[in-house]
């Protein structure tokens, strides 16, 4: 089944029943929904720090590749592919 489409101007924010914590460079989150652990550190986290504050997919991009120097193309096809995968386990809502 293909990944839905997440606009760039939608809001992404943490889905109900996601909890978040840090643990020194790592961000530890549980669905609870599933009960499952999953784990962010360097740029997933600082992504998930951004989904925290219902940043769009287009501005997480723009920020990512601003702060780590890194080729705006290559930037959002990972932002893309990692927001994509959060979605997939239920870790995010993409807004309207």
């Amino acid at each position: 089944m293909p990944a839905p489409s997440i606009p760039p101007t939608a809001p992404l924010t943490a889905a109900a029943g996601v909890l978040a914590t840090s643990f020194d460079d790592e961000i530890v989150l549980l669905n609870l929904a599933d009960g499952v652990y999953y784990g962010l550190t360097d740029v997933g986290a600082r992504v998930w720090d951004l989904v925290g504050r219902a940043a769009t997919l287009e501005t997480i991009c723009r920020t990512i590749a601003s702060e780590y120097d890194v080729d705006a193309g290559r930037c959002a096809k990972d932002v893309r592919a990692l927001v994509q995968e959060l979605l997939r386990h239920g870790l995010v809502d993409v807004g309207r």
